[in-house]
């Protein structure tokens, strides 16, 4: 029998689940996005978690989600996300020497430290001068239990767990022909970004900065309160043709804020690999909607802009809006449990 899985996207803005029946064909039961009243996607103390299982409750009841198989993603800013390359070991060598590594890379002393490995490479033997590659996640444990706490009181076991960037790569379904390619997810108080190369993550970064602050931009220079100054935002963007360009000029200053930390990113990349920089980016969260910025990012980075499309192939209640918004919950689906 084809078995239900549900996937939660907790953001600051919005929580997005997506309900999926999982056979031989993914079949989309129902997408939801519900306005984040608490306005915070982590609980601070205790009246926040309280209101947040709340939330949760409340989303879980009135749209008859299945608490079976409950996928959560873990907001990039609360973990410290790395990818070091060391001489190639087995497995136990490395099991042994991962706290070591983790002391060098990861700010959290070990004894507060939850962390999560993967190797992303390791080479042939017959290359043992060459280095292997191991994806490291680490958050402090306290975080971890207060966050799975809201969804145990709320009456959910979560089946996994795992980071926003993490899932929307899988999402994204890279391959290794693909070009060297910046993804930007587009939050409301942040942007992740990420390089995948040959496939593969090679870098992961988040800066605080999103829609959010777009709209209080909007909100100062137009003199609208947050409702009105979020539809403006969304209504006409970069687009030039739009109110004589005037959107366009208040939001370009935040915008380019934005690019040019995508640029550091990529210089960054290009500085390791020579003969192959980034030649793609790739937005997806809800931000990377706004009216005409793939092209202006272009422009401004003179490469190719795609936006994210993570319910291709899909068949059942597929969203006809917000699909970018999505791609954490869709790579969270996709996740194989052991």
């Amino acid at each position: 029998m084809p078995q239900l899985s549900v996937a939660l996207d907790l953001g600051s803005y919005a929580v997005k689940v997506l309900q999926v029946r999982q056979g031989k064909k993914l079949f989309v039961e129902r997408a939801v996005e519900v306005p984040n009243t608490v306005g915070v996607s982590s609980p601070t103390d205790d009246a926040v978690a309280d209101k947040l299982t709340q939330l949760i409750t409340n989303i879980f009841t009135d749209h008859k989600l299945s608490k079976s198989d409950v996928r959560l993603s873990l907001p990039e800013a609360l973990v410290s996300t790395k990818i070091i390359s060391i001489p190639s070991l087995t497995d136990a060598e490395l099991a042994s020497a991962i706290n070591w590594q983790a002391e060098q890379h990861i700010p959290i002393p070990l004894d507060e430290l939850s962390l999560e490995y993967q190797v992303l490479y390791r080479p042939d033997r017959k290359n043992p001068s060459e280095q292997m590659r191991v994806l490291m996640v680490g958050t402090r444990k306290i975080v971890i239990e207060k966050y799975l706490n809201v969804f145990l009181r709320a009456g959910i076991e979560p089946t996994a767990l795992e980071t926003q960037m993490i899932a929307l790569i899988r999402a994204m379904q890279f391959t290794q022909e693909d070009v060297p390619t910046l993804v930007a997810n587009m939050g409301a108080s942040s942007t992740d970004l990420a390089i995948v190369y040959q496939g593969e993550l090679r870098f992961v970064y988040t800066f605080a900065s999103g829609g959010q602050v777009l709209t209080r931009t909007t909100e100062q220079a137009v003199q609208l309160d947050a409702k009105q100054a979020e539809e403006y935002k969304r209504s006409y963007g970069l687009d030039p043709t739009q109110l004589a360009g005037k959107m366009r000029d208040i939001l370009l200053p935040p915008v380019k804020t934005s690019i040019l930390e995508m640029q550091k990113a990529m210089q960054f990349f290009a500085s390791q690999n020579t003969l192959d920089p980034v030649k793609r980016v790739l937005l997806a969260g809800g931000g990377a909607q706004l009216p005409g910025l793939p092209q202006f990012i272009a422009e401004q980075l003179n490469c190719e802009v795609l936006t994210a499309a993570p319910f291709t192939g899909l068949e059942g209640e597929v969203p006809a809006t917000n699909q970018l918004a999505f791609g954490v919950a869709m790579g969270l689906i996709l996740k194989p449990l052991k």
